[in-house]
């Protein structure tokens, strides 16, 4: 049945008349609301969320409450998963707003309280926090925390109730714990997540990480199918505040128009806008830490942009010996983003779905000038550890009392969008082996690249034509480059031998061409040799 009269049927049995709830936006953020306890009416707009994230900025940092810290280190996974929102309680979980929204508990990896507020209209009332609202068992360790303490950590932006049974669906959307978010892909699939704002990671001169947090969020109610879930957001951290609105478009895939407004305490040397977080252990090539039954185990396995001059890049992710971070130099970036190219589950035989994992593409509204798209690899020796991170930082610093705007969509998807996919062939894999000629002595200190494509344009090229590997190397020499199709498949690879010494990384740049002409797009590879087995 069509979603559209699926919707209809039922608020005509329920004897609500369309036009009239539509025409009703303040009744529907009062719809089911008798159950929840709710503040007094306050005056609420994004244009008084901004200045009052530009005032906060003005005054000394205060942190978010951390209540009973002891009581809830012990709220570990496994407890946290059975303190659930009770349906009753859910925002709009009966009628309302389209999608439901659910409470996230406090706990181990979520210690901080947020505050959430219901929109009606021109105003806005908190949602007070009670015990009520959630599954505690009285042997729970979430039942010792004092009856006065919010456990509010986030929130979940459920599935339509049009699908039935919401609650005992998984969400779309998620926020919880720092800036934090997350939503699924067109596969079903969580996997990598985004952040508001990324402070000095990975800082050169030793700095720590800050983690600004979410600390309020307000939400408005989403009156029709299609219509997107608005969501705001208020951030503050020690050297930065600000003021988000997120409208979250639920489509066969999750598609968000962020605008955000900044506002410096401090000067951030590293200040990462649009971030983007995800996870990545090993892939077909070369790692330290490749002693795992499984072939492969990552969220994302490269970073992708599609610079102001156009050209389409790909990198694939490491699993470096240090901690490393990548610069990419860019004037008004089309697009960046973390993407799982590989969905063949063969490749990593795993209950949890790592070929389903969405890929994050951030898309910049405007022009955001100069500046990189910068990402951050750390060593990992597990997948519990998100490990990667890529954003955009702007060439101009970011100094105290600066004011800054961005707005970008954020798109969860199987592949990155607006890829021209009858003109150039995608970058599908990276492997590697010893050089030189099977059959014949081996060189000593040679790897050659496997680099696998897939496209359309690979299937006009002619019998008997091969196209040219073009390759450059920062270091080393590049010898037998040669292209040839992957039989009973429409890939080609792209192949070539690089002469390996010494230990520092080593930069590679490589695409397809005929008659002159790229066909492929570009892949950049960073080399560690420490992390190849003896040659």
């Amino acid at each position: 049945m069509p979603r559209a009269t699926s919707t209809r049927r039922r608020l005509v049995a329920s004897g609500i008349q369309l036009a009239a709830l539509l025409s009703l936006p303040a009744a529907l953020a009062r719809a089911e609301t008798e159950n929840l306890k709710l503040g007094e009416p306050r005056p609420f707009s994004f244009d008084w969320l901004v200045e009052h994230a530009r005032n906060l900025a003005r005054r000394e940092y205060v942190p978010p409450p951390r209540p009973a810290p002891e009581i809830v280190d012990q709220i570990d996974y496994d407890a946290h998963g059975k303190l659930r929102t009770r349906p009753d309680f859910a925002l709009w979980g009966r009628s309302g707003g389209v999608f439901p929204i659910t409470y996230v508990h406090k706990g181990r990896f979520f210690p901080k309280t947020v505050r959430l507020h219901l929109v009606d209209g021109a105003e806005a009332r908190e949602i007070l926090y009670d015990r009520s609202y959630f599954t505690i068992p009285e042997d729970h360790v979430a039942a010792k925390l004092p009856p006065d303490a919010s456990a509010f950590a986030g929130f979940w932006i459920q599935e339509s109730r049009r699908e039935g049974s919401w609650w005992k669906r998984e969400p779309w959307v998620t926020f919880s714990g720092a800036s934090y978010f997350r939503a699924v892909g067109e596969l079903g699939q969580v996997g990598l997540s985004a952040r508001g704002i990324a402070v000095n990671v990975a800082h050169p001169g030793g700095e720590p990480e800050e983690f600004p947090d979410f600390t309020h969020f307000w939400f408005e109610p989403c009156a029709r199918e299609g219509d997107p879930q608005i969501v705001y957001a208020l951030l503050d951290g020690p050297s930065i505040s600000g003021a988000y609105r997120f409208a979250m478009h639920r489509t066969r895939a999750v598609i968000m128009d962020i605008d955000c407004r900044l506002f410096l305490r401090r000067d951030i040397d590293r200040l990462g806008i649009a971030p983007l977080t995800s996870m990545f252990w090993f892939a077909e090539y070369p790692s330290r830490d490749r002693f795992d039954w499984r072939p492969e185990v990552h969220d994302s396995d490269n970073l992708v942009i599609w610079n102001g001059a156009g050209e389409r890049l790909v990198r694939p992710l490491n699993n470096p010996p240090r901690t490393i971070a990548s610069s990419f130099f860019d004037e008004n970036p089309r697009g960046y983003g973390l993407a799982q190219r590989d969905r063949n589950y063969d490749h990593y035989l795993d209950g949890v779905n790592y070929h389903h994992r969405p890929t994050g593409w951030v898309e910049p509204k405007g022009e955001w000038g100069r500046g990189v798209v910068q990402l951050i690899e750390i060593p990992t020796n597990d997948e519990i550890h998100d490990n990667v991170v890529a954003y955009w930082l702007a060439e101009r610093p970011a100094r105290a009392g600066d004011a800054l705007a961005y707005a970008y969509r954020l798109h969860w998807l199987e592949f990155d969008p607006f890829f021209p996919i009858v003109d150039l062939a995608r970058v599908v894999a990276t492997r590697t082996s010893r050089g030189g000629i099977p059959g014949q002595p081996r060189p000593p200190g040679i790897v050659k690249f496997w680099i696998e494509f897939d496209g359309a344009i690979l299937g006009s090229i002619p019998w008997g034509v091969r196209p040219e590997v073009v390759v450059w190397a920062s270091r080393g020499e590049v010898s037998m480059r040669r292209s040839e199709p992957v039989w009973h498949t429409p890939r080609w690879f792209g192949t070539f031998d690089l002469a390996v010494e010494g230990r520092d990384p080593i930069e590679l740049r490589a695409f397809l061409a005929l008659d002159g002409k790229p066909i492929s797009e570009t892949w950049l590879f960073q080399l560690h040799p420490e992390l190849l087995p003896p040659l």
